[in-house]
């Protein structure tokens, strides 16, 4: 029963963790936008206006003003923008327990990584985040606040350099995704620790009577754009425990470094565009030779290197009554392929898994008999022969000559159906 109810569990704070996020991303890029385009205003002056924007939206026109420090008087009616951050960042934490933590053994520790007690690992997870934000914002308060290039370059570096800390102690899935969660939590904690308060402090003086601070809006300001390169770089850390060859190698820090540039000159184009009108289509081309690179990277090592002169055993078929019209070409690498296959995966790949809270095969993937191995040939290519994603964590102790054997296999033309 439990079983069941943590994966239901789990896809609930899924779903949540994705709504919300959405509508914190969507309200970045909008609020971004409008700053960036904003323009002069017409007719007269409105003391403490420095731009305005007019937009079409639902059948209606907006007319928008951006007050550069404050309004002269505050309305009652003000509308925060902090929940969307926040909802997002607990979803997320509370799905990083329910998958990563709670399921340290099978998700997170790799033993040919670093073979760490599950309790160990966690501590280091939860140190790993809280460490990214007082170092984050340590270097934003350093000489370096003076100059957002200088700035954002040394995030850049230090990103990247907990990243490799995470490869070297988690399994690739789990560097991965705490790399994303800790750049998460350096922006939730922007909106927590400075953003709102350097608002709230805004508010609060001019309910007094006082005039504001302009440096609390300029540094509120920063923040907020900092969060606003990190937004596509985050969510493609979090998409990538989905998709081996991203997490499943020895480069995976150096792919998610690339990604951060790679973010950076997509959010530089959009928002370029939106300031002077400018189009930089050479941000696309530089982020398209970085997607390369990372593509190069994440088979560079993981792709084994199967000798071309092995010969290809005789194949004899082999008919399924299930199935008459389709046949298995079977050979004596096969043979080992199936033993292998049945031995390190099939006690979670089965029509009744046997390992201990898993309800169902996970993604559906067979691979108890002949037939299902032959079938999913070239998922056991992409996620045990080219990368190390299965089995997760390598708890079953598959062995480098076995991952070869696999790769001889399929390599030999012994991997198909014939009808």
């Amino acid at each position: 029963m439990w079983t069941y109810f943590s994966e239901w569990l789990q896809f609930g704070v899924r779903w949540v963790h994705v709504v919300t996020a959405i509508a914190w991303i969507g309200s970045s890029f909008y609020f971004i936008a409008l700053d960036l385009g904003l323009r002069k205003p017409h007719g007269t002056p409105v003391a403490g206006v420095g731009g305005e924007a007019w937009q079409v939206h639902g059948g209606g026109f907006y007319n928008i003003q951006k007050y550069m420090v404050a309004p002269p008087h505050m309305p009652e009616d003000l509308t925060w923008f902090k929940w969307e951050a926040y909802s997002t960042w607990l979803s997320g934490a509370a799905l990083l327990f329910l998958v990563y933590y709670l399921g340290a053994d099978l998700y997170l520790i790799d033993p040919t990584v670093a073979d760490l007690p599950a309790w160990g690992a966690v501590l280091i997870g939860v140190a790993g985040l809280a460490l990214g934000w007082v170092v984050y914002d340590a270097i934003c308060k350093s000489p370096l606040k003076n100059n957002d290039s200088a700035l954002l370059g040394a995030l850049f570096l230090y990103v990247v350099a907990a990243s490799f800390v995470f490869s070297q102690l988690f399994s690739g899935r789990g560097a991965m995704l705490h790399t994303g969660a800790m750049i998460a939590t350096i922006m939730s904690a922007n909106v927590a620790m400075l953003i709102i308060p350097n608002q709230t402090i805004v508010v609060a003086d001019l309910k007094a009577g006082r005039t504001p601070d302009p440096r609390l809006g300029a540094a509120a300001k920063q923040r907020s754009l900092h969060n606003n390169y990190l937004t596509l770089p985050v969510i493609f850390l979090m998409l990538s425990n989905h998709y081996p060859l991203a997490f499943a190698t020895q480069w995976n820090w150096a792919i998610a470094g690339l990604v951060l540039l790679i973010g950076a000159f997509v959010r530089h184009f959009f928002n370029t565009m939106h300031k002077t009108g400018r189009q930089l289509w050479w941000c696309w081309a530089v982020a398209g030779l970085l997607f390369a690179l990372v593509i190069t990277l994440s088979g560079a090592p993981g792709w084994r290197t199967v000798p071309g002169s092995e010969p290809a055993a005789a194949a004899q078929s082999l008919d399924f009554p299930a199935d008459p019209q389709l046949a298995l070409a079977r050979s004596p690498l096969f043979t080992e392929a199936s033993s292998i296959v049945q031995s390190r995966c099939s006690m979670c790949h089965a029509r009744q898994p046997h390992w201990p809270g898993i309800a169902h095969a996970p993604k559906a993937v067979l691979l108890e008999t002949e037939r299902d191995i032959v079938l999913n040939a070239a998922l056991i290519d992409r996620q045990a022969v080219r990368s190390h994603a299965m089995p997760p964590g390598n708890l079953t102790g598959l062995e480098p000559e076995e991952r070869l054997a696999l790769a001889l296999w399929i390599r030999s033309g012994d991997a198909v159906y014939r009808p």
